[in-house]
């Protein structure tokens, strides 16, 4: 894939404007009337901790880690990104084109020179990690350059997410966005599309599944805090490790043995293949007598179909065909 890395030249008067910023207009008697607001805005929302009011959606937004930038996409809102950066995996083929239109910052994360270089006036970020403090690019930090910003719900969760999680994320994003009937729409599709899976999975008994990130001193896995967890259960599966309260968790490969999973599903991303991660947990003789194992019983989804983004009732009917 071609990553486009130079930023659209913008006059600098244009970037100040906000996108529906009250204008002045005469009228016969020389008076002057504000224009309306657009629909919608003032828009207030609690993200993580963060109370935000918008008057109008953002122009210039940068997203950070691959679900952020899909969420965008999916919503149809590449015009409103002067940049992106950290791709876990390819984007859907949907969203190729719309992707090539937008710059690219950074392979993983810009800087904090380099992200403002870019002039955001919002920066959405997936993965909690996009807004490290020791990097510069906290989220009070870019408060005190002007810029607003999101993290992705489960990004700060306290509870398990669930696929209601991921309606919240997309609608609260459409909402700031000016957009909210589409986040509706891809929410209702959402709905239905998963209600077909379940329906097809009806009656069948769970199967026991140990997710493989990575990992050979000890297993990265999914817990039962992450949108992964949600998306085993209603695929027909039980996640082995769901009592562990986090996204993703070291676990002991004695433990894994302990669970006996039926299947192993592992996440595809990286530089290590899904053929050196069959190798590996085939090749492993503590694990011999594991059924996934000794049945050669793998699934496989990319990382990116494992966190609170548009990809996740997808990733359910996916994942319920391999189980």
């Amino acid at each position: 894939m071609s990553r486009h890395t130079g930023i659209r030249a913008l006059a600098a008067a244009a970037l100040l404007v906000p996108l529906a910023a009250c204008s002045s207009s005469s009228d016969s008697d020389g008076d002057t009337k504000p224009a309306a607001k657009a629909a919608g805005f003032p828009y207030t929302v609690t993200n993580c901790g963060v109370k935000t009011t918008y008057d109008a959606p953002p122009k210039r937004a940068v997203t950070m880690n691959q679900h952020a930038t899909e969420v965008m996409l999916e919503l149809g809102l590449e015009d409103h990104l002067a940049g992106t950066a950290y791709l876990d995996d390819k984007v859907l083929p949907q969203y190729e084109k719309a992707y090539e239109s937008v710059p690219v910052l950074a392979k993983e994360y810009p800087s904090y020179e380099k992200l403002l270089a870019a002039n955001p006036d919002y920066v959405y970020g997936g993965y909690a990690s996009a807004f490290l403090a020791g990097d510069g690019r906290s989220r009070s930090a870019l408060a005190k350059s002007g810029i607003d910003s999101r993290l992705n719900v489960e990004g700060c969760a306290k509870k398990p997410v669930s696929m209601d999680d991921v309606y919240r994320e997309v609608r609260e994003v459409g909402s700031t966005f000016g957009v909210r009937a589409r986040a509706d729409k891809w929410v209702s599709g959402a709905q239905r599309e998963l209600a077909a899976t379940a329906e097809k999975s009806k009656g069948k008994k769970p199967s026991s599944v140990f997710v493989y990130d990575s990992g050979d001193k000890t297993a990265f896995t999914a817990g039962g805090r992450g949108i992964g967890n949600d998306i085993i259960k209603r695929a027909g599966g039980r996640n082995v490790f769901a009592d562990v309260d986090k996204s993703f968790s070291d676990a002991s490969w004695e433990s894994v043995v302990k669970n006996r999973p039926e299947t192993i599903l592992i996440l595809d991303y990286g530089a290590t293949t899904v053929a050196q991660k069959k190798k590996r947990l085939l090749d492993d003789p503590v694990l011999q007598d594991v059924p996934a194992v000794k049945n050669k019983s793998f699934a496989v989804l990319p990382l990116s179909d494992m966190v609170t983004g548009v990809r996740a009732p997808e990733a359910v009917r996916k994942l319920a065909a391999q189980l």
